[in-house]
């Protein structure tokens, strides 16, 4: 009953027509790598979203990788497809999103209650807060990521309090 409940909170798949397919597939053999400003045109050309144009492009490269994977006994370094790509000017990112503390405070009240909101909160908060959807579902994303890092270095810093502990002894 868990997945049911988990597969309700899903976004619905983004469908794309033969059309939209041609001009994100020439895009991605031109450029797998695209700016953000490439993406908004060919969000605004495919009639969707910036964030869905970056999950394809995401998806595309991951299969391109797949069905491109070097045999075992190959360098390591080769496995890599288009490494001198892979690295973005400055001005061809996105800009960082900044939060208000009242936005923050709302983001992490909703994180507190569930760490892993469907599509319906997501938009929810997004149109409560008045950011897009995508980007708070970028900083769910973070926030998860934050709090198993600080998990991870809690055993840590409290081994080192015990071993400090016993040399004040």
């Amino acid at each position: 009953s868990t997945e049911a409940v988990a597969t309700k909170c899903r976004r619905s798949r983004t469908k794309f027509t033969e059309e939209q397919l041609k001009i994100l597939v020439d895009a991605f053999n031109k450029k797998p790598y695209p700016g953000y400003a490439i993406k908004q045109r060919l969000a605004l050309e495919v009639n969707t979203e910036e964030s869905r144009i970056q999950i394809w492009f995401q998806n595309r490269r991951a299969r391109h990788r797949f069905l491109k994977r070097p045999e075992k006994n190959l360098d390591l370094r080769q496995d890599r497809a288009y490494p001198e790509e892979n690295i973005q000017g400055v001005r061809d990112r996105r800009c960082r999103t900044s939060y208000t503390s009242s936005q923050l405070q709302t983001l992490m009240n909703a994180f507190m209650e569930n760490p892993y909101p469907g599509i319906d909160s997501r938009q929810q908060l997004a149109e409560d807060i008045g950011v897009p959807e995508s980007r708070v579902q970028i900083w769910f994303q973070n926030r998860r990521s934050r709090l198993r890092i600080q998990k991870k270095r809690e055993p840590e810093e409290g081994s080192a309090q015990r071993q400090n502990q016993g040399q004040d002894l």
